[in-house]
């Protein structure tokens, strides 16, 4: 009930940004529909932009465009919701896509090895690179963030460009 009335009292402003931290976490299914179809609507027909801060994998692909997906709080790879959720570039992203299931599916889960990093304490370089099954030497330095396809930009040594 409270989320809901945030959100109403949010929209009263009229805002042209919705900063939206995890909307749909905590409610029952119904309320949940009922936020994201409210997000979709001020979305397309005010043309209100929408920042969606969310672990929900399903609320990305219902109501965004583009996603930045992070991994202990630096950027592995950015582009269309769907150029990402086809086909990941960053081994993090490759894994978050493995670990989800179509409905039916039977087979087993995979899981991203390894253990989440201590943030006081970050790894060098690549944060994801303890837990990385194509890690190399040079991911203990941090890589920059380049466009491999056309707006699809990876944060990862696998697809640095050699300087000539």
């Amino acid at each position: 009930m409270r989320q809901r009335v945030l959100i109403a009292i949010s929209l009263a402003a009229k805002p042209e940004l919705i900063i939206a931290d995890e909307p749909t976490t905590a409610v029952d299914v119904t309320t949940q529909a009922k936020i994201l179809k409210l997000l979709l609507e001020l979305r397309e027909n005010k043309g209100t932009s929408l920042l969606v801060i969310t672990h929900n994998l399903g609320v990305i692909a219902e109501i965004c465009d583009r996603v930045c997906v992070m991994y202990a709080g630096q950027i592995a790879e950015v582009g269309k919701v769907s150029d990402i959720f086809k086909h990941p570039f960053h081994p993090y992203t490759q894994g978050l896509m493995n670990s989800i299931h179509d409905i039916g599916d039977k087979s087993e889960l995979e899981a991203i090895a390894g253990y989440v990093p201590i943030l006081l304490h970050p790894p060098s370089g690549c944060r994801f690179h303890p837990r990385c099954p194509q890690v190399m030497d040079t991911c203990i330095q941090k890589p920059n963030l380049t466009e491999h396809e056309a707006g699809h930009h990876v944060h990862c040594w696998l697809y640095q460009r050699v300087e000539e």
